[in-house]
């Protein structure tokens, strides 16, 4: 079943339906100020960081869904609508919602009224513009009022959502003509303020939520609206909304619009402190004099697309599949450059009250975001590694707004130091910028303990080959990229931290999948030391791989796949040997990702064994059998029910492991097929089942264990998102950037016979025509570089030189 249908043309996903199985939303914003909204117009705002900074209240898991958000109420006689049908829920005569790149546009229809609201947030501003266009389809003249709703947040989201003994007395706001502040706490040393305003005189306002609502009121029915009038109330203590009531009078054919603006304003640096309670109006009356206009708005939106045409023309394809088209085109990557913003930190099922931005989540998002915007996705890895400890190790969690790790969190996820590495190294072959290794860089933020990035690389390298366990292979720790795999968790009394010195020290349980991990990534590391001439850095990563590697093959390997893990009694997990769990997802995907095991013919039975315990129609499971009870041996894994999260549920993030490994085995038929799985586009026609967004990636889908099987959760913001683009931008399509060039090595399925892309590369445009005549998928027959034929399949950069015209024939 289908909720609507994409436009690809515009870029746009219009639901044509309120009622989806889940809340549908956009991403508005791409710098500091960012806002959610979903289909039904709700959703909140924050300035840099969604728990520190937060302007607006949203209601999670309250029923009814999606409770709070921008709303607009329109009171036409006895009817009282809303033009995102949330939150009176009144049935509509046209309802559309266009979900597009940084904007949400709602086309509504009542009674022959008819309301259109674009919301986005325009390119570096702090504010969200909704730009509000009401039109009399009639033949006679319509007498309407507009009532506009925002419930304002006390800042500090968790906050404001637990301390009320002390919130309820703080709320404060002041009206001067059309402009609503709130100004809660400015007196307490803060130097910010929120405003809501509209560019149009107003007959009346509130800022009192309990007077707007009235007694044991709700938001689909406020008193105010029902009673088509509003107070004037100035909160004093309590809840501070921001409401503007418009009387609105319109001929047969007449259209009239407004512009409200929500945003975020500071003081001066000057001042302060030196006024408490007095907050300067003039920088947000600066902002406001810029959307005064219809011009100046439609202007702001002509900016915020040609903003997104210029990023996604950075890698495109045409194809005769049109769903792969507009995955890797629209929808995939922009889906990456909202979890560059986001990490893990605010959707609809991260509050953005806790996570704030992961180490390892931050470093795999920038392999699908560094070929877009390299020059941000550098200060994202400096940020990042300010966060790494002095012996390597690394914060789990950083807030956005201070860059800080999260004390509460804390380390030891032993797998988070090499994430360092690969990001790293994917910015060096996308740039070919090695300025960024003599960056002096802080450890754990502290101005007095720094030094280069290249010497946290090797504090990450040198964090893993120090913590090895009885076989070699490295610890856990806490856990690898796999969460709730705690196989420490027995030995481990509670309060007492993780050994960081060896294994005859602490627990010992070690992960096969970091191993695959620092097979590839120490190599890396080691490339990175041989382009610079260090050679026996060089050597020494190189050694260290080798050594890993013939581990993995001694003791990971399990016969028909490898091992996942050895816990903190020695014991195998992810083994024919266990009666659940026999088999994960993790290592198969990259010990073969990392090369291991191709060449002893290990690799094709591992992938094999995934095909045949761990598949479904709807994606592969993370392991199987699933956890039936609580082990406590394991940990949170086994506390799942089965074929939910991490106990056997299909972890979208981990399929394009396998389709990559896939793919350096010459299994292209097999890879697609993995992609198509779990890619949105292909699914959208059961969306009833799917549940989230069919247009972006979620984290998880229910396993065949599950009652629910098919059903997605945690959307957005997953890792998902990064290396799926990575799969079929780079191992699919073939397209990869190395450290001198640009490499061509697609693995196509049969069906696909020829393709165009379209790939910006350090300042070079390259016009790819590949041609797969036979269907044979993998290895280049011949290349053809401006003309001529080359040999290999490596393009070298040549500095100035501007466009390329290849032809590759498979």
């Amino acid at each position: 079943m289908k909720y609507g249908y994409f436009n690809d043309a515009q870029k746009e996903y219009i639901i044509t339906n309120p009622m989806t199985p889940k809340p549908w939303i956009n991403y508005l914003g791409n710098e500091d100020f960012f806002s959610l909204i979903s289909n039904t117009c709700g959703g909140y705002s924050f300035y840099k960081d969604a728990k520190l900074l937060r302007l607006t209240r949203y209601r999670y898991n309250n029923v009814p869904a999606d409770t709070n958000g921008r709303y607009y109420f329109i009171n036409d006689g006895d009817t009282i609508w809303n033009p995102g049908w949330q939150p009176t829920q009144t049935p509509l005569d046209l309802y559309e919602c266009h979900h597009g790149l940084g904007y949400s546009y709602f086309n509504s229809i009542k009674d022959k009224i008819e309301v259109n609201l674009t919301a986005f947030v325009p390119l570096h501003e702090s504010c969200e513009i909704n730009y509000l266009k009401l039109k009399n389809l009639d033949v006679s003249s319509r007498k309407l009022t507009l009532t506009s709703y925002v419930e304002f947040c006390f800042w500090n989201a968790v906050d404001d959502s637990t301390n009320f003994q002390r919130n309820l007395s703080l709320g404060e706001a002041e009206v001067i003509g059309s402009e609503i502040y709130h100004k809660t706490e400015y007196r307490e040393r803060r130097n910010h303020y929120a405003y809501y305003s509209v560019n149009h005189p107003i007959n009346g306002y509130d800022t009192d939520q309990d007077a707007f609502l009235g007694p044991y009121g709700r938001i689909g029915a406020p008193k105010a609206v029902t009673e088509n009038t509003s107070y004037n109330t100035l909160a004093s203590g309590g809840t501070v909304i921001g409401s503007h009531r418009i009387e609105i009078c319109l001929e047969p054919g007449e259209e009239k619009t407004f512009i409200f603006v929500l945003g975020y304003a500071e003081n001066p640096e000057n001042e302060k402190w030196e006024a408490p309670g007095i907050i300067n109006k003039t920088p947000a009356r600066d902002t406001l004099s810029r959307f005064q206009t219809d011009e100046q708005v439609k202007e702001a939106l002509r900016s915020l697309a040609n903003y997104w045409d210029e990023l996604l023309s950075k890698y495109t394809v045409q194809c005769s599949d049109e769903k792969m088209s507009r995955m890797v085109n629209i929808w995939n990557q922009y889906q990456c450059m909202v979890t560059f913003n986001m990490s893990r930190s605010a959707s609809y099922f991260e509050s953005g009250t806790g996570r704030g931005m992961g180490f390892r989540d931050s470093c795999q998002d920038l392999l699908g975001f560094v070929h877009l915007i390299p020059e941000r996705a550098r200060q994202r890895i400096l940020d990042i590694a300010a966060t790494q400890m002095e012996d390597g190790s690394t914060y789990h969690q950083y807030q956005p707004l201070t860059k800080r790790g999260n004390l509460d969190i804390g380390s030891g996820f032993n797998d988070d130091p090499l994430w360092l590495i690969a990001a790293t190294a994917s910015y060096l072959k996308e740039t070919g910028d090695y300025s960024i290794l003599k960056e002096q860089v802080e450890f754990d933020n502290n101005p007095s303990k720094a030094d280069t990035l290249l010497e946290h690389l090797k504090r990450s390298f040198d964090y893993t080959i120090s913590h090895l366990g009885p076989h070699g292979l490295p610890l856990i720790g806490r856990a690898d990229w796999n969460d709730c795999l705690n196989l420490n968790c027995f030995s481990k009394e509670p309060g007492e931290s993780f050994q960081t010195t060896g294994p005859s020290e602490g627990p010992v349980a070690e992960s096969v999948f970091i191993a695959g991990m620092f097979v590839k990534y120490a190599r890396e590391y080691g490339k990175i030391n041989e382009l610079l001439g260090n050679r026996y850095e060089s050597h020494r990563a190189y050694d260290a791989a080798n050594l890993m590697y013939d581990s993995i093959l001694k003791d990971g390997w399990d016969g028909e796949w490898f091992l996942r893990a050895y816990d903190a009694f020695g014991n195998k997990v992810g083994s024919h040997e266990n009666e659940e769990g026999k088999i994960f997802i993790e290592p198969q995907g990259f010990c073969v990702l990392a090369e291991v095991g191709i060449k002893e013919g290990y690799a094709e039975s591992c992938l094999d064994s995934v095909e045949k315990m761990l598949d479904t129609k709807y994606g592969i499971m993370l392991q199987q059998p699933a956890y039936q009870t609580y082990h406590l041996s394991l940990g949170e894994i086994s506390s799942y029910p089965p074929g939910y999260k991490e106990n056997a549920g299909i972890f979208c993030h981990n399929n394009p492991w396998v389709s990559i490994a896939e793919t350096l085995i010459g299994r292209g038929n097999r890879a697609f097929e993995i992609y198509r799985r779990t890619c949105p586009a292909y699914i959208e026609n059961i969306s009833e089942i799917h549940r989230t967004e069919p247009y972006v990636y979620s984290q998880m889908i229910a396993g065949a264990d599950a009652p629910k099987h098919g059903e997605a959760k945690n959307s957005w913001l997953t890792g998902t998102a990064a290396w799926t683009f990575v799969n079929v931008s780079q191992y699919i399509l073939g397209i990869q950037p190395d450290y001198d060039g640009l490499v061509i090595d697609p693995c196509l399925p049969d069906e696909i016979t020829e393709l165009d892309i379209t790939r910006h590369y350090r300042g070079t445009i390259y016009h790819i025509h590949v041609k797969n005549p036979h269907g044979r998928g993998k290895g280049i027959k011949e290349m053809l570089v401006n003309g001529h034929r080359i040999t290999g399949n490596k393009i070298a950069y040549v500095e100035n030189i501007l466009d390329y015209e290849i032809e590759v024939i498979i």
